[in-house]
This record gives C-alpha cells, sequence and structure tokens, in this order.
C-alpha cells in the first residue's frame, strides 16, 4: 500500500534535512582542516616593523593597517571625504572583502535572509568594506601583528591589485558614519570567503596562516590572542 501523501512529504522532508546537516557538517569538518594547514610555515614574527591588526566580529575578518607609514600613505587611495565623519584624527584604516548583497543589506547579522545567504554562497559580486578608527585598541577580537617592512609592502601591494581606478571605482554608504563600500573584483562563493580573503592576503605577504579558511576562526587561530598567556 502506498504510503500517504503527508507521510511521503514527511519523509522527504526528512531526508532533505539530513542532506543538508551533513553537507554543513562536511564543510565545517573541511575548514577546520583545510584551516590547520599552514602556508608560509616557516614564517615568524618580526621584532621590530609594522604593527597591523586582525580584526573579528566573529563571523567576518578585517585587517587593520596604520593609515599613514613610510610605506604606505591610505589617504590617496581611501579618502576622508569618502565618509561623513571625514574630520575625525583617524590613525588607521580596516579593510575587508566580502559579498555585495550580505555586505549592503544586513548591518547586523540578524538581518540576514536566506535568500541572501544562499546567492552569496552560490557566487556573489563582491565589494571592499572600508573603515577608519582611532586608535583601536588590542585585545581578543583586534589582535596585533607585525611585519616586516618588506612584507607588509607585499601586503599592500595584494589589497591595492583589490582597487579598481579611483575614477571607475563606485562607492556606497557604510553602515556608520566612518566606513564606506567600493566595488572590488572578485566573486564571493561558499569556497572564497570574506575570511579567505584576509588569508590569501595575509599570505601573499609571507605571513603564516591557514590553506583554506572560510570561517573567522580559521583565520584567528593563526594571530595570538594578546591577551591570553
Amino acid at each position: 500500500m502506498a504510503a500517504p501523501p503527508l507521510r511521503k512529504a514527511a519523509r522527504a522532508a526528512g531526508w532533505l534535512a539530513a542532506v543538508v546537516v551533513g553537507m554543513l557538517a562536511l564543510i565545517l569538518l573541511a575548514g577546520w582542516v583545510g584551516s590547520s594547514i599552514p602556508r608560509n610555515p616557516d614564517w615568524t614574527e618580526p621584532r621590530d616593523g609594522v604593527e597591523i591588526m586582525v580584526g573579528t566580529n566573529g563571523v567576518h575578518t578585517e585587517l587593520v593597517l596604520p593609515l599613514v607609514t613610510p610605506w604606505k600613505d591610505w589617504r590617496g587611495d581611501f579618502p576622508a571625504t569618502d565618509v561623513r565623519a571625514a574630520n575625525e584624527p583617524y590613525t588607521h584604516v580596516a579593510v575587508s572583502w566580502g559579498e555585495r548583497e550580505v555586505f549592503l543589506n544586513t548591518p547586523t547579522w540578524t538581518d540576514l535572509r536566506p535568500a541572501i545567504a544562499l546567492r552569496a554562497m552560490t557566487g556573489g559580486d563582491a565589494l571592499l568594506h572600508v573603515a577608519r578608527y582611532v586608535r583601536p585598541a588590542p585585545g581578543p577580537d583586534n589582535r596585533p601583528l607585525r611585519l616586516t617592512p618588506a612584507q607588509y609592502r607585499r601586503l599592500v601591494a595584494r589589497i591595492e591589485a583589490a582597487l579598481p581606478p579611483a575614477g571607475e571605482r563606485r562607492r556606497y554608504r557604510g553602515y556608520a558614519d566612518w566606513d564606506v563600500f567600493y566595488d572590488a573584483p572578485g566573486r564571493y562563493r561558499w569556497n572564497n570567503t570574506c575570511n579567505q580573503w584576509t588569508s590569501d592576503t595575509l599570505a601573499a605577504a609571507g605571513v603564516k596562516t591557514g590553506r583554506w579558511t572560510p570561517f573567522a576562526g580559521g583565520v584567528m587561530k593563526w594571530v595570538p590572542d594578546p591577551t591570553s598567556g
């Protein structure tokens, strides 16, 4: 005897849920394994050099850079007039990469809708998020990392490669008075996430970091917490 329609539907929904949970579990496991395989395994942090920070909100990571050094002045790439609070005494600029719809339409994580998340994971256009800070304090979610001048120049070059020419770059309003979004090259997808961009940028500078880091924890575990030990 054929199963009643409701029983068939419940069985199909159960199988679908099991498949989704299984796929998520595989991605989590792959992310843990991939982020544990180091790139630049012989790198050690120098005693002196340029101090940057790697920041996180638990889901997304960013690179926090001094606004002006002898090797790079970011004011030319990211003019203060691009943010509403243009006259603050900013000392640092934070740069991150991510999916356009997620960036523009989810000012808080409670605003994230399944349709937006699914579209991002299957392939979405990219944006750069650029924020300005005044003397950001180090901590578990904002971890200092020192680079040699040569390493910092390589990091700068990697970020510059993600910037369209100033005259061809569209700008989008940020979440607050001190941040802004810009068009950026590349496509966001499940295996090329915002956190992968952060670790790829660090790796291009020669820093030891994970090989595949789709999640924020896979990036942050390579950067010592200044409050521990």
